[in-house]
């Protein structure tokens, strides 16, 4: 059946996964130094073959029934059955299946169309419990082997071990990494690294239980300012922005952090933009397979706020917000509600659902494609910020925040030009 309409990415370029055991987001393949054609030297047992049919099968006919686009951009798919179905049905392992299952689905060219296994499906479900973790967050980049990290806990074994910003993971334990791999409380696992120099660096750390983080969180420490930062488009984001927004003087500026955000569900981006549109205001539309098109409205649940609030918006992205991390900036930018302020985006922004597969994994996969009120496609071109202000890792490292500052520096010149005055929370 199908699951809830979202927009994530869980086979895009690059993609943000906590490396945890119980916890992570999205599952591509990875398969680092690993050649299939080694993979399959070995057979199968029976019921392994059997279960990897079933798997493929599910995934080869949901894209031919199922995908936005009824000629599935101009891809073959009868041949790539034809192609694929030998290779899966030889798989030993689920990362070996979902390498294969992952390289068809890559003919589609379409960053939502992707397989997770189902150790990263059981990551994902629970990513904000209490879980045993190492403490980084891992960005694959254009090349599907190569995983650098983007975040390092704090208070994490992975901090306590000088693991860095930008490194690039090797291997854990001997093995390269990829959505398979599952880390265990009190087991040490041995990494190798390289750092951005392009040495090797190699340390063993100990996973332990951690909290999970937080999926929302309030910045209320700079006067006259508030950060909502938001890590995905999780249930509950629409209620919970409305919370910080009741009763905020209209003097204080409202700085959305998107960065990094991997997007989530659609409804919540409806909800986000009830709370700075006038209600009911068209700012999408989506078509399906067959053609229809639904407009798309701010109608969403801003913790039950119908009038958008008077503040000045500025929304924070970068190369790692993705589909309803695009949509929300653009759809303000559109609407000259709000100063978008980073990195371009990648865009990949196609509307998805998810579907169980027989094994536990998930399948994601495109169901509508996007336009914005005015007409912009923003698949393969993604939003452009007003103000350029990219943030490199060396201002990370050091706790820098130009993308931040040039935000806030914005919304103090509109104001000051509009003659309005600044006070505290």
């Amino acid at each position: 059946m199908f699951g809830r309409r979202f927009l994530s990415v869980s086979s895009a370029l690059s993609l943000s996964l906590l490396l945890a055991a119980g916890s992570a987001f999205g599952a591509p393949q990875a398969t680092t130094g690993t050649r299939f054609s080694d993979i399959v030297q070995m057979a199968p047992s029976r019921d392994r073959a059997r279960t990897n049919q079933r798997v493929f099968d599910k995934v080869w006919s949901e894209v031919r029934r199922g995908y936005y686009d009824p000629n599935l951009h101009g891809v073959d798919w009868g041949a790539a059955r034809d192609r694929f179905r030998p290779l899966a049905a030889s798989a030993v392992d689920d990362r070996a299946l979902y390498r294969v299952l992952n390289e068809m689905l890559d003919l589609l060219d379409d960053g939502h169309a992707g397989a997770s296994p189902p150790a990263a499906v059981r990551r994902q479900d629970t990513q904000y419990a209490r879980r045993a973790v190492m403490g980084m967050t891992l960005m694959r980049g254009e090349d599907p082997d190569i995983w650098t990290v983007e975040r390092v806990r704090e208070g994490s074994p992975a901090q306590e071990a000088g693991v860095q910003l930008g490194w690039t993971l090797n291997s854990v334990d001997g093995r390269s990494w990829g959505p398979d791999v599952e880390v265990q409380d009190g087991r040490p696992v041995h990494l190798v690294l390289t750092d951005e120099t392009g040495a090797r660096r190699e340390t063993t750390l100990t996973p332990r239980l951690m909290d999970g983080p937080q999926p929302f969180t309030a910045d209320k420490s700079r006067p006259g300012v508030l950060v909502l930062t938001v890590e995905q488009f999780d249930p509950g984001l629409g209620g919970w922005i409305g919370g910080e927004l009741d009763g905020l003087s209209p003097d204080v500026d409202v700085i959305l952090d998107l960065r990094a955000n991997p997007g989530g569900r659609l409804s919540e981006a409806e909800s986000v933009l009830t709370c700075f549109l006038p209600y009911d205001q068209v700012w999408a539309t989506q078509t399906g397979r067959t053609g229809r098109s639904v407009t798309l409205t701010a109608s969403g649940d801003c913790g039950g706020r119908r009038e958008p609030v008077p503040n000045e918006v500025a929304v924070l992205v970068d190369r790692g917000s993705r589909s309803a991390a695009e949509l929300t900036p653009a759809a303000l930018q559109e609407a000259r509600r709000g100063i978008v302020v980073g990195e371009k985006t990648i865009g990949s922004v196609l509307i998805a659902q998810e579907t169980e597969l027989p094994d536990g994994g998930r399948l994601t996969l495109s169901r509508a494609d996007f336009v914005t009120a005015g007409g912009v496609r923003l698949e393969k071109h993604g939003v452009t910020p007003d103000i350029e202000a990219p943030r490199t890792v060396a201002q990370r490292r050091a706790g820098e925040d130009p993308t931040l500052e040039a935000a806030i520096a914005a919304l103090k010149a509109e104001r000051a030009q509009a003659g309005g005055t600044t006070s505290g929370l």
